[in-house]
């Protein structure tokens, strides 16, 4: 499993967990990695359809979507 894959699944799992929405910088401190591998999973994310993006000003909150 590439790097990528493995800041996905965390995402998704963080995600899971904390349902208030959370920012770039929020996740990728969880995560502990860089903001943009952070943002370029939260991309593949949001192609795939599997999460929410809610702009509110200059943030952007992440939420997985519900079935």
């Amino acid at each position: 499993m590439g790097k990528l894959n493995k800041v996905i699944s965390k995402i998704k799992k963080i995600l899971a967990v904390d349902t208030r929405g959370l920012t770039i910088q929020e996740l990728s401190n969880q995560i502990k990695t860089t903001r943009i591998t952070t943002s370029i999973a939260l991309a593949k994310l949001e192609g795939e359809g599997t999460i929410n993006v809610r702009i509110i000003g200059n943030c952007k909150l992440h939420y997985l979507k519900t079935k």
